[in-house]
């Protein structure tokens, strides 16, 4: 695949190679159900199980009792220390420095 680095130990050979370099970074995470989180990555295994820290859970409702108008609340939570299980998972993301 790719190489991010002349010579280091970076190179990402396979696609979990990305995740493992967002270790102790912050990372966005998409989730079923209209959930996303943005954390910092302590821990991952090959079925995508995460373990974040410092997590920002952002929950999107949508209200559609009336036909014509859907309206989209959004909730959001904080934790400490989050596990996700893998199979919840559909996107992982390194967060861009802001």
């Amino acid at each position: 695949m790719a190489e991010l680095g002349d010579g280091d130990q970076a190179a990402v050979s396979e696609p979990l190679d990305l995740v493992r370099l967002s270790i102790n970074e912050v990372v966005f995470v998409k989730l079923r159900g209209d959930r996303e989180l943005n954390g910092r990555l302590h821990a991952y295994d090959s079925h995508c199980n995460l373990v974040l820290g410092e997590v920002e859970e952002t929950i999107y409702i949508v209200d559609d009792e009336d036909d014509e108008d859907e309206e989209v609340k959004t909730v959001k939570k904080q934790s400490e220390m989050l596990f996700v299980r893998g199979d919840s998972v559909v996107l992982i993301s390194p967060q861009a420095p802001s």
